[in-house]
């Protein structure tokens, strides 16, 4: 069995009644999708901080990170380094780069921005060797 999330959180941490009700309905094999986390936000009005610090404390796994870097098998992280990182591209990762690293925010605000996907700017900071943290929903 992999790492308990758990672990990350004040052992008296608790779940509001409400979130955890939404959660076990979005659940699937004990694990939640990135992209099913920031649908639950979004339609709940939790952050998506709340939703993976609560997915954690109810001992359910975070997947599927919509920046290919957790949660795939059988190798947890899909994402490549790209060949070629456009020039416009590396500008706009250099502009938000702080002390070697990148929020993941700040990813998708330039995917949005230069109308590529999430995957274009995570593989373009593997090329740059830039760390994306932290992710969105606390997963690192």
């Amino acid at each position: 069995m992999g790492t308990d999330f758990r672990e990350k959180h004040s052992p008296d941490a608790v779940v509001e009644p409400d979130l955890e009700k939404a959660l076990k309905k979005v659940v699937k094999d004990g694990t939640l999708a990135c992209a099913v986390a920031f649908a639950l936000a979004e339609e709940s009005g939790y952050s998506p901080a709340d939703i993976g610090k609560a997915t954690d404390v109810l001992g359910f796994r975070l997947a599927k990170c919509q920046m290919g870097l957790f949660g795939y098998k059988p190798n947890k992280k899909i994402i490549k380094p790209a060949s070629i990182v456009e020039p416009d591209l590396e500008a706009a990762i250099k502009e938000q780069t702080r002390e070697g690293g990148i929020p993941c925010f700040a990813c998708w605000d330039i995917a949005k921005r230069l109308h590529i996907s999430k995957m274009s700017v995570s593989s373009a900071c593997e090329t740059l060797e830039i760390r994306i943290k932290p992710c969105q929903l606390g997963a690192f």
